[in-house]
């Protein structure tokens, strides 16, 4: 009797454990199925670019397979000197060196105008600071003309410089607010033990802010050259010239309606410009996650 008055209770835990364990192991397969499912349908329209490169032209718009039926290597090759005079890496070169200007002038400009805003005191700093939101609300269609009236005055038409040199000068009004609200979260005390220790401020910008400014200046960074990297409208109005162009004009140069389109040649340049923007995700996506979780917290 005592034996048997033993057993119940492992028994009784045998028959409650085994339906909450099945029923946790459900639970986390359907989740894992769902996210593979999904997973797959975001990927498929990048798989189907890379493979289309494999493909001839005249399967690339008419097979509903992934895999190419017969494979074609040579679409790489005519992409890179499908540009008559130019190759692929001149405008490679183009793109990054718009995005690498970009870049900097942003982190330099935000980063000095947002430490100005979260620790300075000056006449008029919440009208300036209302003016600064005011200015991301207006559309870019709006500012396109007198930008370009401007820009023409100055000279700077088929030049790189109406798409970097303000950049330089706070420009990215975005960037500015969120590194202003990024530095508004660190304590003030800082300041004044550095002060204290007889250290000037742009010396207190230089060893001590910018460090803690890591996350969000990686934030400004990344989206500053995506942004730059992925920008269309701004060379057009701006680039004249077929040796300045960046990577997505000269893409458009292989849409001729007068001509018949090598797709496979268009698809293959296609991944090459977005491959850097794929890499830079990968290997920067720490910092990426970090910069969006740490800005969105604090202010």
């Amino acid at each position: 009797m005592r034996y048997a008055t033993n057993q119940q209770p492992a028994a009784h835990v045998l028959t409650t454990f085994r339906p909450a364990k099945l029923r946790q192991l459900f639970s986390s397969g359907f989740r894992h199925v769902l996210l593979i499912g999904l997973g797959t349908v975001m990927i498929y329209p990048l798989l189907w670019l890379v493979f289309s490169t494999f493909k001839p032209n005249e399967e690339i718009f008419t097979s509903v397979a992934l895999l190419p039926e017969s494979w074609v290597f040579t679409h790489w090759g005519e992409g890179w000197t499908a540009i008559r005079g130019h190759t692929f890496g001149r405008f490679f070169m183009n793109s990054m060196t718009i995005s690498s200007l970009s870049v900097v002038g942003t982190l330099i400009s935000s980063s000095l105008a947002a430490y100005a805003f979260a620790r300075f005191r000056f006449p008029l700093k919440k009208v300036w600071f209302s003016i600064l939101l005011a200015t991301m609300m207006l559309p870019d269609q709006v500012l396109l003309i007198p930008r370009y009236i401007m820009f023409a005055t100055f000279g700077w038409i088929d030049t790189y410089a109406p798409l970097t040199v303000p950049r330089f000068f706070g420009a990215s009004q975005f960037f500015i607010f969120l590194i202003t609200q990024f530095i508004r979260g660190i304590p003030y005390e800082l300041d004044e033990s550095s002060f204290i220790d007889g250290c000037s401020r742009m010396r207190f910008l230089w060893s001590i802010l910018l460090p803690l400014m890591r996350p969000a200046l990686f934030t400004a960074a990344l989206f500053t050259f995506m942004w730059t990297w992925e920008d269309f409208m701004g060379p057009l109005v701006y680039i004249s010239s077929v040796r300045l162009y960046p990577l997505p004009l000269a893409l458009n140069l292989f849409v001729d309606a007068q001509a018949s389109v090598n797709w496979g040649a268009l698809h293959a340049m296609m991944v090459f410009s977005i491959a850097p923007i794929i890499l830079l995700f990968f290997f920067a996506q720490r910092y990426f996650v970090e910069g969006i979780v740490t800005t969105g917290m604090k202010g």
